[in-house]
């Protein structure tokens, strides 16, 4: 089966100004969530979705597609939607979206949430432990997720595992999903969930229309994500962590 990846990016980011283009290790933040695709090797294509041409030309000398998507998409998945729906992407049969604040992404995270769609489920995505700093933190977003491994809800704020009863599990959600084309068209038809709204969480919809999502626990802390400023020092010194350790 052959795999889209998209990797939206919006220049017009509310928290961090120029979010995608802010730099990590000397390279700003969309090439570094583009190589880490690039280096997964879990899609056959790999396309950066920005609504600014700036974002597309800081990756237009990697082995990337970079395309212009609608100003007026108001979340990621939208944008995802666009470029999957585009006649030259009309053979690949699954989308993989990577968010573009997601640079050190698990490569087993994007192949995990590919298995839990190629094993049935309509949506993948993945997630890893919660640390006890993280579950007050309104910027990392938690899942509740059954023994199976279906997702049962999405929140920014929520009780700890005990409170849920045994068999269900809270995680840190990782901003990957996959899906089959005809799940993300649907997506696109239905309005926004009430708990979305509220939230700031897309992927509310689709549980709130009954549709299953399929977490794929990776077993260790989830990466530095850049959804705030100290987010972004925090992935400036896990990169140099990263390099420094290369080194030895």
């Amino acid at each position: 089966m052959q795999i889209l990846c998209v990797i939206p990016a919006r220049l017009a980011s509310t928290r961090i100004p120029h979010k995608p283009l802010q730099l990590i290790g000397g390279e700003p933040l969309i090439r570094r969530v583009a190589e880490r695709a690039l280096e997964a090797g879990v899609a056959d294509r790999v396309v950066v979705a920005s609504d600014d041409p700036r974002v597309v030309d800081a990756v237009s000398d990697l082995c990337v597609e970079g395309t212009l998507t609608d100003r007026a998409h108001q979340s990621g998945t939208e944008r995802v939607a666009e470029v999957a729906n585009r006649r030259e992407n009309g053979a690949f049969e699954m989308v993989l979206s990577i968010q573009g604040d997601e640079p050190f992404f698990p490569v087993e995270g994007a192949r995990g949430a590919v298995e839990r769609v190629l094993a049935g489920d309509p949506i993948g995505t993945a997630a890893g432990p919660l640390l006890p700093d993280d579950l007050a933190d309104s910027n990392r977003v938690k899942v509740v997720i059954d023994e199976g491994g279906k997702a049962l809800r999405f929140s920014r704020r929520m009780p700890a595992s005990g409170a849920w009863g045994c068999g269900v599990s809270v995680l840190h959600h990782i901003g990957i999903y996959a899906f089959r084309k005809p799940v993300l068209r649907q997506w696109m038809k239905w309005k926004p969930a009430p708990a979305e709204l509220a939230e700031r969480l897309e992927q509310l919809r689709p549980l709130h229309y009954g549709v299953a999502i399929g977490v794929s626990n990776i077993g260790e802390a989830a990466p530095v994500a850049v959804d705030t400023a100290g987010d972004l020092e925090r992935a400036e010194a896990h990169f140099e962590s990263l390099i420094q350790g290369a080194g030895r």
